[in-house]
């Protein structure tokens, strides 16, 4: 009995294999496609226990352009927050050394008083002068070095006390400074006396009110408007605002204008809280970049926007289109409503039988005529 063996070639196992003829390593065929990746076949269709390694490109990710498929669209950027200003942390409001202005008077009567003893003292005051003031008769016979002295005394000390007198006013401060250094602020009211040596700088530090001009801005569209703001604030810190910066008028003015370049205005009406929402966003950007510099704002709100007149025809045309869209849905609405409820009403209560090409008829016929009721085509 013989017994007959299958053996396959080994020609058709290199072939099934994915080797060539003869060969002792595998070679590795890959699947390219530009939507996915390279893919190595025999990972896919392998007999073999031991793995080869082949070495991966990167992945090839491409998008067909009928696919269909759309670019998502980006979040809405934050508003950006721009450096704020650093200034001398050594420049602060302090309050300055003044004295009552009683002292001042004192130094001014002491003066005045030295000046009239050193004249009865040289014999010069006249006699009549003399006995009203009760004087003995002066015995001098002319002004020597100890006159000039005791006058130059008397002068010096009656200046200082009656130059240094001022009188503080409630809502306004004196910004003191000596050889360009600050010397302190003085917020006192009533009469008081400064060191007339020390140069002072009046400021308003009241709460003031700043109703703006015509500023550029931009809706959340993007269309160009035109925002009068109305901006509450005053100057907190008195040495910071005068010494800080050039002018915190000036400098106000442009913050505001720099917070309307990023924060879009909605006109009053809309869906996205109208100027309410953009006068905080503009109040609390205003008051982050002022506070450094000593002033505070409080307060800003557009009171008047208006679109750009070069927009502003293409706007007007856009909103009326709108309205009469709106009128007409409305009206449509109403008709429509009457409509059913009056077929409805003839059905149910049996006063007609209708197919549908005699509920089409009806239904058109009375369309036209609650429409030509109303005076307003369909």
């Amino acid at each position: 009995m013989s017994t007959t063996t299958s053996h396959t070639p080994p020609e058709s196992e290199g072939q099934s294999d994915g080797t060539a003829p003869g060969a002792g390593v595998r070679p590795a065929r890959l699947i390219q496609n530009e939507a996915t990746t390279e893919i190595p076949v025999h990972l896919l269709f392998r007999d073999g226990p031991d793995p080869v390694r082949v070495p991966l490109a990167p992945a090839l990710v491409g998008r067909r352009q009928d696919a269909g498929e759309r670019p998502r669209s980006g979040r809405p950027v934050p508003v950006r927050r721009r450096p704020l200003p650093e200034t001398d942390p050594e420049l602060a409001e302090r309050p300055a050394r003044v004295l009552p202005g009683a002292a001042g008077l004192l130094a001014g009567a002491c003066g005045l008083t030295g000046a009239l003893i050193t004249t009865w003292w040289a014999g010069l005051l006249p006699p009549p002068a003399g006995r009203a003031l009760g004087l003995p008769a002066g015995t001098g016979s002319g002004l020597g070095i100890a006159h000039w002295a005791a006058y130059a005394g008397s002068g010096l000390l009656g200046a200082a006390g009656f130059g240094g007198l001022a009188r503080g006013r409630a809502g306004r401060a004196w910004v003191l400074g000596l050889f360009g250094r600050y010397r302190g602020t003085v917020r006192r009211t009533g009469l008081l006396w400064v060191n007339p040596l020390l140069p002072r700088r009046r400021v308003d530090v009241r709460l003031r009110h700043w109703r703006s001009e015509a500023m550029p801005a931009v809706d959340p569209d993007g269309m160009a408007l035109r925002v009068v703001v109305l901006v509450v604030w005053r100057v907190r810190d008195t040495a910071r605002a005068l010494l800080g910066i050039d002018d915190h008028e000036t400098y106000l003015r442009e913050c505001v204008e720099a917070a309307l370049a990023r924060v879009p205005v909605e006109p009053a009406g809309g869906a996205r809280g109208g100027t309410t929402a953009a006068g905080d966003a503009l109040t609390r950007l205003v008051a982050e970049e002022t506070a450094p510099v000593g002033v505070e704002v409080f307060s800003v709100q557009p009171v008047r926007v208006d679109y750009a007149p070069e927009v502003a025809a293409a706007v007007h045309r856009r909103r009326i289109a709108a309205l009469d869209a709106r009128q007409r849905a409305s009206l449509l609405g109403s008709v429509v409503d009457s409509v059913e409820d009056t077929v409805t009403r003839l059905t149910t209560r049996g006063l007609v039988d209708l197919d549908d090409y005699d509920r089409k008829v009806l239904v058109r016929d009375l369309t036209v005529a609650f429409c030509s009721g109303r005076g307003e085509p369909v």
